[in-house]
This record gives C-alpha cells, structure tokens and sequence, in this order.
C-alpha cells in the first residue's frame, strides 16, 4: 500500500484473509481490523496500513448481502449483488429444494434470479430440462449452455450484473468462469500467496471482474454448497419470497393464517386447484419452523 488508508473491493475471501483491489489498481492482502468485522467479496472497504501488511477497519454500507445460515452458523457469500445465479447439471442428481432456496434466497434479497442449465451436451439433459419446469413455470430465466463448448447464451444474462454463482460441487461453476475468462481478456489462475489458492478452485470465495461483463459487472464463484440455510429471514419476508404466493398473503379468512390447515385459506385453495404446488408450500412452511 502507497497510502496509511484508502478504499477498494474486496475480489477474495477464504476464511479470516482477504484480497482487496484498491482504488489506484493495486492488490493487496488483508486481515480484519477487530474481530467484530464481517466482510465478503462484493463488499467495499477501508483498508488502512498495518504492521507487516494492511487491514480491513471498516465495511461501506451494502445494498445486498447473500449468505446462508442456520440455527448457529453464518456463512457469507457475496455483498452488493444483483443477482444469484443457480448452476444444474444433468450428470448429479438435481437437489430441488437446495434450487428453490436459491430462488427464495434471491427474492429475499432483492436480487434477480436466474437459472443456468449446464452441461447441454450430455444424454440426460431432456431429464433435466424437464424436471426444471416448473421453475421456468414460474417466471424464472433458465438459460441452457455446454460451458466446455459455448457459453454465449449466458453472456446478455451476466453483462452488467454482479452475479453470484452457487451450485454444487461439479455442476460446472468454475468451467464457466474460464470460459468467460478468454473472452473478457482475463487472467484466470493468479495464485494469491496469503490465500494460497487459485483464483478458479473452490476452497475460496473469489470475485471476477471482466471487460466483457461492463465497468459494473462482476460474477463471484462460490465453493459448491449440499445446503443453503435461511434461518436469518423473518417470516413476512419468507412469505413474499414465493412469488407465486404474493398475490394470496392477506386474503385468507384469518389475518393470522399460518396457510396449514385453517378454514378460508387461500394458499390452500390454490393448492387444491392447482395453481400452487404442494412442494412450495411444504418448503415454506419448513422455512417458517426454522425462522421461529
């Protein structure tokens, strides 16, 4: 650092150490400056100069903050994001409600959702399609692609967007980070020594920017994950995070609804009809148990 304090992203995070791109372009290495700190890729922080290296002192508010949690742990995953985009492929078996957390996680926080369908090129790929729509269904983009071959279509979905890839491990994440990378002009493997691991492998939570993505664009590659907890939201926000829902919450015959089995309930009713499926309205209230 040329400066005792200046400002920047940070682009790295594995565990209590950090990469930071300051302002003026450099890269530096970074610890947090008290123990009370929470930082993320996505965040922009104070960085100030310490012995031996520089520190992280203060966070600059988020418009958004994605992690997961549970009933005793927090993981954070991305700050000031746009969008999640959830990664699938047809060779693992598709987790339904780990896609469908996603999706309410996104809503819930105010980002745009996307679904990208990876590894087109395989046999079982109409499996997969089909079991995806009922997501499409809903609303939600799901864009397929081949990453190994051509990742082109997924291109008009990242431009100028702060994206936050999550998905399990070997659905294809990281292969759609270097696929993008020759495109954009972008370096991919730059080892940072404090962190010691590549900028594409997943131990680490790493941020990209790339030219092709726009001057406010940047994808963040997050390790592949089995769960992703919600227990930090509240009720109403759960609630309004199926969107299908959003048009029946407070049109139940009692304003205490829990949507279970009360007489007038209109979730209910539109389960019967078909409208909502089962499985959304099981998952919510699963949600509500762990938020309580």
């Amino acid at each position: 650092m040329n400066a005792a304090r200046a400002q920047g992203l940070v682009i790295a995070a594995k565990r209590r150490h950090f990469e930071v791109t300051l302002d003026d372009g450099e890269d530096v290495n970074c610890v947090l400056k008290g123990r009370s700190l929470q930082v993320a890729c996505g965040d922009r922080v104070d960085v100030v100069s310490v012995p031996g290296g520089a520190a992280i002192e203060a966070v600059v508010p988020r418009s958004t903050l994605v992690y997961r949690s549970d009933a005793f742990n927090e993981k954070l995953i991305a700050a000031n994001a746009t969008q999640i985009a959830g990664v699938v492929a047809p060779d693992l078996g598709l987790d339904e409600e780990l896609v469908n957390r996603w999706m309410i996680a996104a809503e819930a926080e105010g980002c745009r959702f996307i679904l990208v369908a990876n590894k087109q090129d395989l046999p079982d790929f109409a499996v997969l399609q089909a079991r995806l729509a009922p997501i499409a269904a809903l609303g939600y983009p799901v864009i397929e692609c081949a990453a190994q071959r051509n990742v082109v279509p997924l291109l008009p979905w990242l431009a100028h967007q702060r994206t936050v890839l999550v998905g399990q491990s070997g659905m294809g994440k990281s292969t759609i980070i270097n696929a993008l990378a020759p495109l954009a002009g972008v370096k991919v493997g730059d080892v940072s020594t404090a962190l010691r691991t590549g900028r594409h492998t997943t131990s680490a939570t790493t941020l990209y920017r790339m030219p092709a993505l726009g001057d406010d664009g940047w994808i963040v590659d997050s390790p592949g994950m089995k769960a992703f907890g919600l227990a930090h939201f509240g009720a109403a926000a759960l609630e309004h995070a199926f969107v299908e829902l959003r048009p029946l919450i407070g049109h139940c015959r009692f304003r205490d609804c829990r949507h279970d089995r009360e007489p007038g309930c209109a979730v209910q009713a539109a389960v019967a009809d078909g409208r909502v499926r089962p499985f959304r309205v099981a998952l919510m209230h699963a949600l509500l148990r762990d938020a309580r």
